[in-house]
C-alpha cells in the first residue's frame, strides 16, 4: 500500500512498527518528516507536508504507542 501525507493512521502504524522503542513524543518534526519521506511505502511529496499533517501522524503514533506500552 503506498502511503499519502493523508494516511496518518497507515503512517503512524508503520512508524511503530519501524521504530518500536522510541516514544513519539521525544521525536522533532526535522526526524518525523524523514522518516516518513523514508519509509518504503511513502509515495507522496516531501513538499507536501506542514506542521499540521506531521502533528496528526505524530498525535496517533503517541496513542498506538501508549496502548503498546500498556
Amino acid at each position: 500500500m503506498k502511503l499519502h501525507w493523508e494516511d496518518a493512521e497507515d503512517i503512524a502504524e508503520r512508524l511503530l512498527q519501524v521504530y518500536a522503542d522510541t516514544d513519539p513524543l521525544s521525536v522533532r518534526f526535522t526526524d518525523l518528516h524523514r522518516w516518513v519521506t523514508t519509509l518504503e511505502e511513502f509515495a507522496d511529496d516531501p513538499q507536501a507536508s506542514s506542521e499540521g499533517k506531521l502533528e496528526a501522524i505524530q498525535m496517533v503514533w503517541v496513542e498506538l504507542y501508549k496502548e503498546q506500552n500498556e
